[in-house]
């Protein structure tokens, strides 16, 4: 299919806390510039930005989503990224794509805290922002009441933004309800129609002197980065309209400021005042690679991929960000051939024959390729000109899975590769000593979204639990054992015969095997065979859990010369470990954990007491670096009170309270509990206390 020619390209991502409006805002800007014939709604579940099953079902965004459109001679790629926080990898790894992002919000200052994380991760990659304002409609109580609501969300914002905010817009009010806006730049006001351009209108007089003190703000926040504006301003004179424009292009392109619109996504008000902005004032894809470091000075293709979809049907899609040269149709990538080039449309894909330098386009078929990767022709420049990617989300959350179908256990693994292809958030492993395959995510939600398309993709539904506590046991006091194994078969027997001392070490030493035999009383080559029947009783205690931190010395034994073997002693030992372990006091031990747990100030004494409530103990608490406002608790919690910690801190921080962990010490469980675990357990088992990893 022939595109329409443009002169060049915008890429946008769209992005926000979950119920922000930003699939509406999508549908409203496809709609708008007529990308689309019949506008969506999220209710009806037949927009382009929810396309997937998971979304419609959710009616939330699950995973990034494409799609083009073109405006004023340019083609704009728009990005409609995930707002809850359990998928923010997919929007983190989107944005390092893009050339702006448009950061949607409600007009509720108790809810501007949500913003924070995503903020600083734009400030920290330098990525030109501008903030709408979304449902404005709503933001009434009473007479004339969206301009203060305007104004509050704004000193809300500040409070959460490295960046200064630059107004763009000043409400209209009649009454309760919402019926316009005043342009600060050229001081015209305009009333908006339903579905339709807003017509200008006579600046109401009730609100000259409101306007007048919003567009002073706006023009003292572009003085401080523009001396001649600044004089202007000093001798009052009032600057021109192209003058202002620029200073706001090159202030956005420049990641100085943060410009402010306001709207209606549903009913389209105040996006095509948003698409012109980003038109006139969004930094070109030249720009951005430059800003990258990407110096556009060869004809060797550059891309980098911002995301992967994985579909039985129609295969391996690759959302990559075109940074120089061009790439066409059955060109290789890192010595991999693509199937072919592709324009997405949410779910519906337009093939191409050619794509240039500053675009987004799906590639198909890049086998060994992941999110993240940079791709070129030549595989040696690849190499020299790896782009940097956004960092990897720590796991929080687990489950235990294994299929309802005994015979689908030998597809796991590889659905599980291609289920992390396309989420990178997603990590597994399977411990040797319980064979429980344990799936890690940000969240119940993000994981029932992976149970999800197990199900529908790969045909594997699952069965699903909380992961074991992997405890283990020790010993209090020491003691002497013996062990005999004689088995007579009728040839030659089997003999083996030691005694052993059985001791407590300091926690954490883990296990010691020596031996002090004199006279040649066990030979040589059987003491190998001693050890390994000590080790191996050593994984299944007295309590039924592995034993650590004990240490086993062979004190003495005798030997048949015929019968006897490594085997047999192998037996002694462990019979001898079986009676001399249950004189030893055994006590159950649990992980451990040292976590540093990242929540707003305001919130810090409420996680205080969470991590009491959850037999945790506080080791001190800090400002966070780089992070205004905001504190690090340090603590140290059990593994068994960590299982759905951070449900419960994200219910108490409105979303953005986040964790980091790692083991740190084996310590004994209160009696009372330990009576309460062994009963539940019954025989118990172990699971090691290894991080889950990502991939297979």
């Amino acid at each position: 299919m022939n595109e329409k020619v443009v002169s060049g390209s915008r890429n946008v991502a769209i992005v926000g806390p979950y119920l922000s409006g930003k699939t509406s805002l999508l549908e409203s800007l496809l709609s708008v510039t007529g990308a689309v014939s019949r506008k969506g709604n999220v209710q009806d579940r037949n927009t382009v930005g929810d396309s997937a099953t998971e979304a419609r079902d959710r009616q939330m965004s699950v995973e990034v989503n494409a799609a083009s459109t073109e405006y004023g001679g340019i083609r704009f790629n728009f990005l409609d990224c995930p707002g809850s926080i359990e998928f923010a990898q997919e929007t983190y790894n989107a944005l390092i794509g893009v050339d702006a992002a448009i950061v949607v919000c409600e007009p509720s200052p108790d809810r501007v805290l949500t913003l924070a994380p995503l903020f600083k991760f734009l400030d920290d990659w330098k990525i030109p922002h501008l903030l709408f304002i979304n449902k404005m409609d709503r933001a009434c109580s009473g007479e004339a009441c969206h301009a203060p609501a305007f104004m509050d969300v704004l000193h809300a914002v500040k409070l959460v933004s490295s960046r200064p905010l630059v107004p763009h817009q000043y409400p209209i009010s009649r009454g309760e309800e919402l019926v316009g806006f005043i342009d600060l730049v050229s001081e015209q006001a305009y009333q908006y129609h339903p579905g339709a351009a807003a017509d200008p209108v006579p600046l109401p007089e009730s609100l000259q002197a409101e306007e007048q003190a919003a567009r002073s703000e706006m023009l003292e926040v572009l003085a401080d980065f523009d001396d001649h504006l600044l004089e202007e301003l000093l001798e009052e004179i009032n600057p021109p309209e192209e003058e202002i424009l620029q200073d706001l292009k090159m202030d956005l392109g420049a990641d100085l400021i943060v410009p402010v619109f306001l709207g209606v996504a549903s009913q389209d008000y105040g996006v095509r005042p948003l698409l012109q902005a980003l038109l006139r004032e969004a930094p070109e894809p030249e720009t951005t690679a430059e800003q990258r470091g990407i110096t556009l000075n060869t004809p060797v293709p550059l891309a980098q991929v911002l995301k992967t979809y994985c579909s039985p049907q129609a295969g391996k899609l690759s959302l990559v960000r075109i940074w120089q040269g061009s790439l066409t149709d059955g060109m290789s990538f890192n010595g991999v051939r693509a199937g072919g080039l592709y324009r997405m449309m949410g779910q519906q894909l337009q093939s191409l024959t050619i794509a240039q330098a500053g675009d987004i386009i799906a590639i198909s078929r890049l086998d060994g390729v992941k999110t993240g990767d940079t791709l070129s022709a030549d595989t040696a420049m690849t190499l020299a000109s790896e782009l940097p990617r956004a960092g990897q989300l720590e796991p929080v959350f687990a489950l235990a899975i294994a299929p309802e179908k005994r015979n689908d256990e030998v597809k796991i693994s590889g659905a599980l590769v291609k289920l992390l292809e396309e989420d990178p958030a997603l990590a597994w492993e399977q411990h040797g000593d319980t064979h429980e395959v344990i799936l890690w995510g940000q969240g119940d939600i993000h994981l029932q979204v992976a149970l999800d398309r197990l199900r529908r993709k790969y045909n594997l539904p699952m069965t699903t639990h909380l992961p074991q506590v992997p405890y283990k046991e020790t010993i209090r006091r020491a003691t002497s054992s013996h062990g005999r194994y004689k088995h007579q078969t009728g040839g030659h027997g089997q003999f083996g015969d030691v005694y052993l001392d059985i001791r407590p070490v300091d926690r954490g030493a883990g296990f010691r095997f020596n031996e002090t035999i004199v006279g040649g009383v066990v030979p040589r080559q059987y003491i190998p065979g001693v050890e390994m029947g000590v080790r191996e009783s050593l994984h299944h205690g007295p309590l039924g859990f592995p034993v650590v931190d004990v240490a086993v010395t062979l004190t003495n034994g005798s030997y048949h010369s015929v019968d006897s073997s490594e085997q047999a002693f192998k037996q002694a030992a462990r019979i001898a470990m079986q009676e001399g372990m249950r004189q030893c006091e055994p006590t159950l031990l649990e992980p451990i954990l040292a976590i540093e747990i990242s929540v707003p100030t305001d919130y810090t004494s409420k996680i205080l007491r969470l991590v009491s409530g959850r037999r945790g103990q506080v080791l001190g608490y800090e400002a966070k670096a780089g992070w205004a406002g905001w504190d690090r608790v340090l603590a140290q919690i059990p593994q068994a009170e960590m299982q759905d910690m951070i449900v419960e801190l994200r219910s108490l921080t409105l979303g953005v309270g986040s964790f980091h962990w790692e083991f740190d010490h084996l310590q004994e469980v209160p009696e009372k509990l330990t009576e309460r675990i062994l009963m539940t357990n019954g025989n118990g088992n172990g699971n090691g206390n290894g991080k889950a990893k990502n991939g297979g």
